[in-house]
């Protein structure tokens, strides 16, 4: 088997306007929903991130921002009374939980009914 150099397609390389969609869309899609955006599979846009780490920055950067806004927006509804985001916020940020008290300890034995196919005690 012969090696050739310089075979295969060349590596998918994103312009500066393609980073700042990154950056926009990174706040509602995914890696692999970026991916079918600009046409390539998942592995070829973690490969450009290896290649340009202004990607990945981007990325970062505007899951970052969206969180922000996000957790700003719910802070401040639990602030002015929200009571469910209040909760979540406790829940989520200050570990929070449930929990439900199941009492298997019974007194009576509960009482079985076998009822027949046919619907008849």
């Amino acid at each position: 088997m012969s090696e050739q150099s310089g075979a295969g397609r060349p590596p998918v390389v994103l312009d500066a306007d393609q980073v700042k969609q990154v950056e926009t869309l990174a706040s509602v899609l995914s890696k692999a929903q970026l991916a079918d955006y600009f046409g390539i599979c998942e592995n070829t846009f973690r490969e450009i991130e290896k290649r340009q780490p202004e990607i990945s920055e981007a990325y970062k950067r505007g899951r970052g921002k969206a969180i922000a806004g996000v957790g700003s927006n719910l802070i401040s509804q639990a602030r002015n009374g929200n009571v469910s985001a209040a909760i979540f916020y406790l829940k989520t940020q200050a570990g929070w939980k449930e929990t439900v008290e199941v009492n298997n300890n019974l007194s009576q034995p509960i009482p079985i009914q076998i009822v027949k196919p046919d619907g008849t005690d």
